[in-house]
C-alpha cells in the first residue's frame, strides 16, 4: 500500500518515479516539517483562511504542502448533499511553489511555522499523509466547524505527535464562540453574515477551548505556538522552531472582534414597526404591504429553520430559538392584514394565532434566563419584538369610523 501511495504522489505532482529521492521516499531524518497559514481572502469562501501541512526534504530540496480544503462541484449530487449537510471534501497535495503562488499572487498572507518533530514522527506523518491521499481515503465528511481543511491538519500533526497538541490546546480556554468567529470572519459580506447569524442555533454559542477553536487556520496558527513537546532526555522545547512570513496581507483585514448586532437590529425594528403603524393610519395599502412583507419574509424564514433542524445534519443549526420569532404561522396573518386594511375586525382564529405569537416571543425572551447555553440570539429578539407588537397592535385595532380607513 505503501508503494502504491508513493506512486500514486509521483503522478499527482508530476514527477518521474525514477527521478531523484524526495519527499515521498525520503527518510525521516531528511524530512523538515512544517504548518503553513495562509490569510482570509476576499471571496466568502475565503474569509475562513486556509492553511496545509508542508514537507521539505531537506537534502534534495524538494517541498510539498498537503491541504485538505479541495472539493468537487461535478461530484454527484453535490448540491444536494451541500443543503443536506453531507458534504465530502478532498485532501490534495502539491509543489509548496505551485501552492503558494496562488494566495500570493491574490493577496493574501502566508506564514510558514517550522516544526520540531523528531526522524519517526516525520517519517510516519508523511506515511500518513500518502496513505490519506489515496482514492479510497482522499474523501471526508465536511462539517463547517467540526471537520473541515485546518481540524483535519491539526488532527494529523496531533496523530503524528501523539496526542500533545490536543492534550494541551484541550486545557487553553478559547477567546471566542463559533458564532462570534463567524459574525467576525463574515462582517465584510454584512447580508451574509446576517443570514449565518439568524440561521444558527444554540450549538453556536457554547463556550469553546483552544482545540475546538483551532477549526480556524489563523487560531491554530498562533495556539500552536503556544505547545511544547518533551525530547528523550526530558527536556521541553517549543513544537514550533521558528515562523516565517512568506507573504505579506495585502487585503483588508477581518476585525479582531465580531460586530455587535444588537443596537443595528433593534433599531431596524423599531423603524419597522413606527413605520407599520403611520401607516395603518394614513396609508392603508402601504401597511398592507409592508406587514405581508413582513410575515412572508417571517414565515419563509420560520420554513428554513425547520428544515434545517428537522431534514439536515446542520447540527450547528439545530434547535434554533429564532423560530420562536420567526415561524411559518405567520404566513397565516397575510389575509388578516389586508382584511383589517379596509377597517374589517380579526377572526378569533387570528386572534388565537396573534396571541401563539406573543407567547411565543414571550417565551424567546425566558429562555435567556435559563442556566446552561443559551442561544444568543438578542438581537433578532430586539428586532423581531417590535415588528410583532406593530403587527399586533395594527390587527386587533378598532376598526376607523372614517370612510378613507375603509
Amino acid at each position: 500500500m505503501a508503494g502504491l501511495a508513493l506512486l500514486l504522489l509521483c503522478f499527482a505532482l508530476g514527477w518521474s518515479p525514477r527521478a531523484q529521492a524526495g519527499v515521498a521516499n525520503a527518510p525521516g531524518a531528511n524530512l523538515e516539517v512544517s504548518l503553513v497559514t495562509y490569510g482570509p481572502g476576499d471571496t466568502y469562501w475565503e474569509r475562513f483562511g486556509h492553511d496545509a501541512i508542508e514537507l521539505r526534504d531537506v537534502v534534495s530540496g524538494e517541498a510539498v504542502t498537503f491541504n485538505y480544503g479541495v472539493f468537487d462541484f461535478d461530484e454527484k449530487g453535490f448540491l444536494l448533499h451541500f443543503a443536506a449537510g453531507r458534504m465530502h471534501y478532498l485532501m490534495d497535495a502539491a509543489t509548496t511553489e505551485v501552492d503558494q503562488k496562488y494566495y500570493m499572487d491574490v493577496g493574501r498572507s502566508v506564514t510558514r511555522q517550522r516544526l520540531t518533530f523528531t526522524p519517526a514522527q516525520a517519517s510516519d506523518l508523511r506515511d500518513f499523509l500518502l496513505w490519506n491521499l489515496q482514492p479510497e481515503n482522499v474523501r471526508y465528511d465536511y462539517d463547517y466547524y467540526a471537520q473541515n481543511c485546518a481540524t483535519r491538519v491539526r488532527d494529523a500533526l496531533d496523530k503524528a505527535l501523539g496526542g500533545v497538541v490536543k492534550h494541551q490546546l484541550e486545557n487553553r480556554p478559547g477567546g471566542m464562540t463559533y458564532r462570534q468567529q463567524t459574525a467576525r470572519l463574515m462582517s465584510q459580506q454584512a447580508w451574509l453574515m446576517l443570514i449565518l447569524d439568524l440561521g444558527l442555533g444554540p450549538y453556536a454559542d457554547q463556550p469553546l477551548n483552544a482545540w475546538q477553536e483551532s477549526f480556524l487556520p489563523m487560531v491554530l496558527q498562533t495556539e500552536i505556538s503556544h505547545v511544547t513537546i518533551t525530547d528523550a532526555q526530558g527536556n521541553a522545547h517549543a513544537l514550533v522552531q521558528d515562523e516565517q512570513l512568506l507573504s505579506p496581507n495585502r487585503l483588508d483585514p477581518p476585525p479582531a472582534q465580531a460586530p455587535d448586532l444588537r443596537l443595528p437590529l433593534a433599531l431596524a425594528g423599531l423603524i419597522f414597526g413606527i413605520l407599520l403603524i403611520a401607516a395603518r393610519r394614513y396609508a392603508p395599502m402601504v401597511y398592507a404591504l409592508l406587514g405581508s412583507l413582513y410575515l412572508v419574509l417571517a414565515g419563509f424564514v420560520g420554513i428554513a429553520l425547520l428544515v434545517l433542524w428537522t431534514l439536515t445534519t446542520h447540527h450547528s443549526a439545530w434547535a434554533n430559538a429564532n423560530l420562536l420569532l420567526f415561524n411559518p404561522l405567520a404566513l397565516l396573518l397575510i389575509a388578516a392584514v389586508w382584511r383589517t386594511r379596509r377597517g374589517a375586525a380579526v377572526s378569533r382564529r387570528i386572534d388565537l394565532l396573534i396571541a401563539l405569537q406573543m407567547l411565543a416571543a414571550l417565551a424567546a425572551i425566558l429562555l435567556h434566563l435559563l442556566p446552561g447555553v443559551v442561544q444568543q440570539n438578542q438581537p433578532w429578539i430586539l428586532f423581531a419584538l417590535p415588528c410583532w407588537l406593530a403587527l399586533t397592535w395594527s390587527l386587533r385595532r378598532a376598526p376607523f369610523a372614517h370612510g378613507t380607513a375603509r
